[in-house]
């Protein structure tokens, strides 16, 4: 049977918001393959916080596959083997969300979770989280990469197979009186079609789109030392103005609150409209050549 660890990020709250993905394959006492994808959510809407958690933006996944698209390689050994996962319950409800917001059916999986393995076999105070115990055991990895804690995770159960001497990871089930969790297939959503998405993207892509471009976007966005500063978006002959109120902003330079806005970088943005800034994007796609949302003097210089 085939054992590999798995671990999503999402962009927000929702468990089909998945923008990364990480795997790890076990052959009896060791990681012998890793991989990791980024994936572009149904929606481009990243929240604050899972951007401060992850770090990926908006914009490292614009041009990333969807989530299908990402994880067909790998479905078939998902399905047929034994999944490890940190707070798996996390991990196969990304899973199993993300292929229902496309239409998919799900296949049935077993998985095990190595917090309820570390919590038996590498108790501590400080609790069981995947940085806490790895740290205790001595694995070296980059926390909230997607490859980095799947192989953590990966790590733990080995050690924990290597602590009790249970001769593999399937052994754990037997030494630790831990069934694989078994979760039954399910068919795709009443009336989703196979190749689309949950009518909530293709609702919010259409609004992002817009029929009509804004007359004005606007955000407010936190400096560097706590100020708040005023991104909008202004309609002139030669195309879409981004202006900012800050200094650099008044004197008609580009500066970095409209970078942020212009990639995506959502971790300062003070104003509660995170989907302006994919339609935002949108309509810097769709501009005609030499019609960009950007200051004036850096527009003459281009």
């Amino acid at each position: 049977m085939t054992v590999l660890a798995l671990d999503f990020e999402t962009a927000n709250e929702r468990r089909d918001s998945a923008c990364a993905v990480g795997l790890a394959w076990i052959e009896g006492d060791r990681v012998v393959r890793r991989e990791s994808r980024l994936i572009r959510p149904p929606e481009m809407r990243f929240s604050p916080g899972n951007i401060r958690v992850h770090g990926i933006l908006p914009a490292d996944v614009r041009d990333a596959p969807t989530f299908p698209e990402a994880m067909a390689e790998f479905l078939p050994d998902l399905a047929q083997g034994l999944i490890l996962a940190h707070n798996a319950t996390f991990d196969i409800g990304v899973l199993r969300a993300s292929l229902a917001a496309y239409g998919l059916p799900t296949p049935a999986l077993a998985y095990l979770c190595t917090v309820r393995i570390a919590r038996q076999v590498f108790p501590d105070p400080e609790g069981c989280g995947l940085g806490k115990v790895a740290r205790r055991l001595g694995i070296r990895f980059q926390h909230h990469d997607a490859g980095e804690d799947a192989y953590a995770c990966a790590e733990i159960a080995l050690a924990a197979v290597r602590a009790l001497d249970a001769g593999s990871v399937l052994g754990l089930t037997h030494a630790l009186a831990m069934p694989a969790t078994a979760v039954p297939a399910a068919p795709p959503p009443y009336g989703a079609r196979p190749d689309g998405v949950t009518g909530r993207a293709v609702a919010a892509a259409r609004a992002a789109r817009g029929s009509a471009a804004p007359k004005e976007i606007a955000f407010t966005i936190r400096g560097s030392t706590g100020n708040r500063y005023a991104v909008r978006s202004e309609p002139r002959v030669t195309g879409l103005y981004l202006r900012c109120s800050c200094q650099a902003g008044r004197n008609g330079r580009r500066c970095r609150h409209v970078d942020a806005i212009l990639d995506g970088d959502v971790t300062d943005l003070l104003s509660d409209n995170h989907a302006d800034v994919e339609r935002l994007r949108r309509l810097i796609e769709a501009a005609p050549d030499g019609h960009r949302i950007l200051p004036e003097r850096l527009r003459r210089a281009a």
